[in-house]
């Protein structure tokens, strides 16, 4: 048979059931707001939504910039 709980115990105990009661409703409030949002377009990332595929355009002011020969090591 177990021997008597310590106070620490069950005070571990209890926040572990309070931390495990503040995660079931955070999980539930997440669930409900995954159902009422709006879907984004079909096939479409909104992450990359507008991106262009190819070369970018260079930064502004560096127009002009040349990349310098590489020197060969000795």
């Amino acid at each position: 048979m177990p021997g008597p709980q310590s106070a620490k115990k069950r005070q571990r105990e209890a926040a572990r059931k309070d931390h495990a009661k503040d995660k079931e409703a955070k999980r539930e409030e997440r669930k409900a707001q995954k159902g009422s949002r709006a879907p984004g377009e079909e096939g479409e990332d909104p992450d990359l939504a507008g991106i262009v595929p190819g070369p970018q355009p260079k930064p502004e002011g560096e127009e002009d910039w040349v990349v310098p020969p590489a020197v060969a090591p000795r």
